[in-house]
């Protein structure tokens, strides 16, 4: 009873609080004499904001009611339940059995703008091609179409180009994969070096000389290796138009399984190098060997004010479709746009490869015998039996009408007299022999061709964005802006199959063990890049610069260019050969031990008390970063007891919180001992469960033993520190089938429970907590695969719900947005896989079921009601795609997810449209915080006693839900050591879009939306904004600064970066 006064008496204050606030503003309005008019009116705009005002305050007010609610009907069911613990301690048994915990009746509350909903439930923008009515209307058969094998003959009209000649820009190009069959290292030494040190010399040889570059990590080894003088000439070959820097990632990455923080840092790293380096900025993308190709990538490109870009590897059945409509070049925009904002310009190579055999024309007998490397007494040939003629006087007109024969057939796919041509291959001109095989016998057939004007036609060598630019002109268009009567188009391209049936799905799974090892590694990086922002800027405000470590700058950069590196579509695909991977491995490794380093000195400094008393050198009061681990019996056992957290005294725990949100969470660490109570900053007892460590099925481990603590952690990347005391007394797509039955465990606990069941080839962990919050709404799996005496198996997860799902399925693309995905029987099995980066899901008009995960696997819905996951895949021979091996390097597996179920709300039964859906808060904030968990840094004892702690928590208020942090990035110097920072931060964000339909939860935090507004100056604690400047997303092009107290705003599924000056 006592209690309830007490809550009665609260909400009572609180609620004549917010009515005397409204009071006196009315009051203050009615007799400011500024507000006064002639007449005593009002002018409009004051009772527009006095309007405002008034809503704002009856929203407080809302939230008001929602949390005395909350805390009413926590005590009437504390009361209900006769919760009395006869200790004073939580966790406690009630009369009923049940565990009461500390925070079970803790009041939050949900305060969704209408308005941050209807962009889920409203209706799109239309786009001319819906990549799903694509494939709903394709046959996918495969008539042989002539000499354009997958197509069809190509026929025209020799005067077609009487009135308009023919352009033709042959664009030379080398593909430098950072790693695939030899290290990216080997690569470069062997091979890319040579091919940049002969570009130096031959393009300088003749102006009319032409080539693109795209991987940036290459060409930037190379810059540390040349002298000044080589530096010098690559830059003026640049400038003078020679040479256009394509893309201008660190790598051409993959787009299945990258997730967009990643995929964008890399575009970062390599933009900031240019930037930094050469003082160019990209202006078309060039993609011409990742695997299929997502809806993610032109958005990024378009927010980082690249106005064109290609694509290569799509379906042969799609190219040949859009070959049949002229459809090959489209204004590619975003499922979920309402309007044009997305769009950019692209262009899909219509044939087979990007080799010059398929770039010419649709016939590669005769296209083979333009690529001069193949000349008869080199190392390669043509397959199809007709080589090369070195071109002279007496044969340049043959040789001259039959290219532009075939010049003509292609140009005829395209809606533009303005044809494109890509002259390379993999790791081209890397002798310089070949500049001037190529480059000579070309140039002589476009001198015969631009002399002879009843061919019409005018060919030269070019760089890719001369290409678009002539597109634009001849349409009349603004460069980037949609020519006329070009279709626009919306969706991706997955799967990818380039010949019959052979669809490269496979490497959504493959090598499951890096995929997650990666995922690890982004989520420390994003954590380090925000904690060395925070350390540094709080450091200038303390008048501490020289005393903070800005050397951790560079292991920041190694670890972004390790991160970008592994983004290679090679890399995470885990389509590299195994030294190769190993090589990978490595790189990561190295970079995770640094971020940890950084995150470990960042914490140091941030969480002491009196920062007077920080030294560089003390570091090591934090000792290194425990890992979160996953649920105890999905753990390995310690090997020895120095994996334990030995507590033979008092022990501090700081926790590291990445979320911006606050979190009710569990935190999980090995110790020693069964005694041991843990201890808030401020004394108080927090609930513990102590769970056995197991060393085998069926035995336990004696060196260690799991203790589990649930706790709150403040928003945004904040630290908590917390006590442990030790005096405290208290693919066959066959069902799995094994001889033997599992061994079955069932532990539970007042925080969580588990059910743990052995297989031979796999042991799966079930865990659900026991308290409310996001954590409390989901079930945690935990697979520990190892396939590694199987042959040519791929072991899946099947998931059989009674859920009325038909054919439809939704898949993330890179974490970033949804897409409907539908199962088609008129298409071989693997034909039906796409990729997981982060989550997919099933659903009806009442449930929605979605799979969370920690890594990337390949995922698809075989059956209404079913998702089905490849785990791990093992295959003994080569694939005849030029590796040369097969996939026998699988590794023992942890893979992570959590499965939620959602209840769609009474009187909401809409379904998502046909090409767009989005996940709901819920849902938003499980992912999140599977794939960034709390950090856990032990503090060391020390002789002279530990300096005074304090949590500290970097933001004054937390953001809006809605909002999520992508990255505090410390921008580089531009005139100093490359490896030092600037002043300056890129805050980069990223606004959610919510489904409102699905039934909210108590997600244990609270949650309001702004419609998009956020004050950047009032968002940092103890720190000053000292400018706040729009930016393109790789911070290349900026607007003009704001105003410090300005407010920023961000449109749903915007990601926008600002350059920030904090101090």
């Amino acid at each position: 009873m006592k209690l309830r006064k007490q809550v009665t008496v609260c909400g009572g204050a609180i609620f004549c609080v917010a009515v005397f606030s409204l009071y006196l503003m009315l009051d203050r309005v009615q007799h400011d004499p500024a507000r006064r008019q002639s007449g005593g009116n009002f002018p409009r705009s004051q009772i527009s904001v006095l309007q405002n005002r008034i809503e704002q305050l009856e929203q407080l007010l809302e939230e008001n009611h929602q949390i005395i609610s909350h805390i009413k009907d926590s005590v009437m069911e504390l009361t209900d339940t006769g919760a009395v613990s006869p200790s004073g301690h939580l966790p406690f048994r009630s009369a009923n059995g049940s565990w009461v915990l500390p925070f079970d009746g803790r009041p939050t509350f949900l305060a969704v703008k209408p308005q941050d909903c209807q962009f889920a439930a409203g209706s799109r923008g239309q786009a001319d091609v819906q990549m799903l009515d694509v494939y709903s209307l394709l046959k996918f058969d495969n008539p042989d179409g002539g000499v354009w094998k997958q197509g069809f003959d190509i026929t025209y009209e020799p005067e077609e180009w009487d009135n308009e000649p023919l352009q033709v820009f042959v664009v030379p190009h080398s593909h430098n994969d950072p790693g695939w069959i030899k290290t990216f290292d080997k690569y470069f030494t062997d091979q890319t070096q040579h091919i940049l040190n002969n570009m130096v010399v031959k393009l300088a040889e003749d102006p009319r000389r032409k080539f693109i570059w795209s991987e940036i990590s290459f060409f930037s080894k190379w810059w540390e290796t040349a002298d000044i003088h080589k530096q010098e000439a690559m830059r003026k070959l640049i400038l003078g138009g020679q040479l256009e820097i394509v893309t201008g990632g660190w790598v051409m990455t993959d787009e299945a399984n990258v997730h967009y923080f990643a995929m964008i840092d890399q575009l970062i790293e390599g933009h900031q190098w240019l930037e930094r380096n050469l003082g160019i900025t990209p202006r078309s993308g060039w993609a011409v060997d990742p695997f299929g190709h997502s809806a993610t990538m032109p958005y990024l490109l378009k927010r980082a004010n690249l106005t064109s870009m290609l694509i290569q590897r799509v379906h042969y059945s799609i190219k040949k479709h859009f070959a049949s409509t002229r459809s090959l070049e489209f204004m590619w925009r975003q499922s979920w746009d309402t309007g044009s904002s997305t769009d950019i310009f692209c262009h899909m190579m219509p044939f087979y490869s990007y080799d010059v055999p398929h770039t010419c024309g649709p016939d590669p007998k005769i296209c083979c015998q333009f690529d001069f490397k193949r000349l008869p007494g080199g190392r390669i040939n043509c397959p199809w039996k007709v080589p090369p003629k070195t071109v002279v006087e007496a044969n340049v007109a043959e040789r001259a009408h039959l290219l532009l024969d075939q010049y003509r057939k292609k140009s005829k796919l395209y809606r533009s007299k303005v044809l494109l041509v890509p002259l390379g291959d993999d790791f081209r001109y890397d002798k310089a022999l070949e500049w001037d095989q190529q480059y000579t016998n070309y140039q002589k057939l476009f001198d015969y061709m631009n002399s002879h004007p009843e061919m019409h036609v005018q060919a030269q060598f070019g760089t890719l964005s001369e290409y678009f630019n002539a597109v634009y002109k001849a349409h009349g268009a603004a460069q980037g802006s949609r020519p006329a009567d070009y279709p626009v188009l919306s969706g991706d391209f997955f799967a990818y199959a380039d010949r019959e049936d052979h669809y490269w799905t496979g490497y959504f799974t493959s090598r499951p063990f890096y995929k997650s090892l990666d995922r690890v590694i982004e989520s420390h990086l994003r954590g380090a890049e925000i904690l060395y922002s925070l350390a540094v800027a709080n450091a200038r405000h303390a008048g501490m610069e020289g005393r903070y470590p800005v050397s951790d700058y560079a292991l920041l950069v190694d670890a972004r260019r390790s991160v970008g590196l592994f983004q290679h579509h090679d890399a995470i695909t885990g389509t590299a050969k195994e030294n190769v991977v190993i090589d990978y491995g490595t790189k990561l490794l190295r970079s995770l031990i640094g971020l940890k380093r950084v995150i470990i000195n960042a914490a140091h400094f941030l969480v002491m008390k009196n920062k007077e008393f920080y030294r560089f050198y003390q570091t090591d009061i934090l000792s290194g970063l425990s890992s979160p681990l996953p649920p105890p019996s999905a753990t390995p056992p310690p090997s020895c007891a120095s994996d334990c957290f030995f507590l033979l005294s008092t022990r501090y725990l700081v926790l590291f919180n990445p979320v911006e949100q606050e979190r009710l969470c569990a935190v999980t660490v090995l110790v020693n001992t069964v005694r041991v109570r843990v201890l808030t900053e401020d004394g108080q007892t927090l609930p513990v469960q102590l769970s056995a460590q197991w060393s085998t099925a069926s035995q336990m481990s004696f060196l260690c033993c799991t203790l589990s603590l649930i706790l709150l952690v403040a928003p945004s990347t904040s630290f908590s520190v917390v006590l442990l005391d030790a005096k405290f007394l208290s693919s066959c797509f066959q069902p799995y089938n094994q001889k033997e039955p599992p061994v079955v465990r069932v532990v539970e606990g007042p925080l969580f429970s588990e059910v743990v069941a052995h297989y031979q080839h796999f042991h799966l962990v079930l865990y659900g907590f026991a308290f409310s919050g996001v954590d409390g709404l989901s079930i945690d799996i935990t697979t520990m695969v190892d396939i590694r005496d199987q042959t040519n198996k791929e072991l899946a997860m099947r998931m059989v719900t009674d859920i009325q799902s038909g054919d439809v399925f939704y898949t993330d693309l890179n974490g970033f947005q949804m897409q409907p995905r539908r199962h088609y029987l008129k298409l071989p099995l693997q034909a039906n896989f796409y990729p997981m980066p982060s989550q997919a899901y099933i659903q009806d008009s009442h449930h929605r079921l979605t799979l969370h995960t920690a890594q990337s696997l390949g995922v698809t819905s075989l059956e209404s009601g079913q998702l089905e996951v490849i785990m791990d895949r093992r295959l003994m021979q080569d694939d005849n795609r030029g590796l040369g091996q097969g996939l026998k390097d699988n590794k023992k597996t942890a893979n992570r997810f959590r499965l939620l179920l959602e209840r769609r709300s009474t009187g909401n039964k809409m379904m998502d449209s046909a090409t767009n859906s989005f996940p709901s808060i819920l849902s938003h904030m499980t992912n999140a915080f599977l794939n960034h968990e709390v950090l856990a840094l032990p503090v060391l004892p020390k002789r002279r006693g530990i300096p005074p702690l304090q949590t500290f928590a970097p933001l004054k208020s937390i953001l809006p839900c809605d909002f999520h942090l992508l990255n505090l990035r410390s921008i580089q110097s531009q005139q100093q050591d490359p490896h030092s920072p600037s002043p300056y931060t890129a805050l980069i964000l990223h606004r959610l879009v919510l489904d409102c339909g699905l039934e909210a939860q108590n997600l244990g935090f609270n949650c309001t939306t702004t419609q998009g507004q956020l004050n950047v100056s009032g968002l940092f604690k103890n720190l000053d904004l000292q400018l706040l400047q729009p930016m393109s997303l790789t911070l290349m092009h900026s607007s003009t600064p704001l105003a410090n107290d300005s407010s920023i705003s961000l449109d749903p599924m915007e990601i926008s970066a600002f350059k920030l000056k904090l101090r």
